[in-house]
């Protein structure tokens, strides 16, 4: 109850309030629509299919470019990585599996994992946890939540749900976070949240110094 007055304060009205979509839900949906746009999954298919990886790794990293999810330096080593031939395949191939592949949500996501440990390193690490959980967000708000460590360790303390952490980025953190954004989905249910965009800003209010 704590945690709902807390938004409330912030954004009277809940997730569905003009300035609630005004800061913090707006620009993550158009990022969506711009992927729907350039990266569905038959565009994505044919560019794989002409083996246009580059073009492919250069539309994700504009579209995630226009939010404000990563840090300026996981935005700088995912354009570092994907510079190379190399790079761009691995990425291009790998985050097609994710998003749009057919088996079980925990074995795309490992398989990501192993992607982006694999592409080159310039001057600092490739696989955090913004950057594991970014993509598919974007491209799939529904099915997908992006997570930002410290805010998220900070809100599940506030709520008081045991969020099971672990820096590196894996498979068994990944479903305690989806299990806690279902515990705020059953919590602000008469709030109407649409998607992960609603809760994944729950959780930012609750966990954000700027906040």
């Amino acid at each position: 109850m704590k945690c709902r007055k807390k938004f409330l304060r912030n954004f009277p009205g809940g997730y569905h309030s003009e300035k609630f979509v005004a800061w913090e839900r707006d620009y993550k949906w158009q990022a969506h629509l711009a992927w729907k746009e350039q990266l569905n999954s038959k565009l994505f298919e044919s560019l794989l299919e002409q083996h246009a990886y580059e073009k492919i790794a250069q539309a994700a990293v504009r579209i995630e470019t226009r939010t404000n999810l990563l840090f300026s330096f996981e935005k700088m080593a995912l354009r570092d990585a994907v510079k190379t031939p190399g790079g761009a395949k691995a990425f291009a191939k790998g985050l097609y599996e994710y998003i749009y592949g057919r088996g079980p949500m925990q074995d795309r996501f490992l398989a990501f994992g192993e992607v982006l440990d694999s592409l080159p390193r310039v001057q600092t690490r490739v696989h955090t946890w913004p950057l594991h959980t970014v993509f598919g967000f974007i491209a799939n708000p529904k099915a997908f939540i992006f997570m930002k460590p410290k805010v998220t360790k900070v809100a599940a303390e506030a709520y008081e749900f045991p969020f099971e952490y672990q820096s590196r980025p894996n498979w068994d953190t990944y479903q305690s976070l989806l299990d806690f954004a279902a515990t705020v989905k059953e919590d602000t249910a008469d709030w109407k949240p649409r998607d992960y965009i609603d809760l994944q800003s729950f959780i930012w209010v609750m966990g954000s110094d700027e906040y």
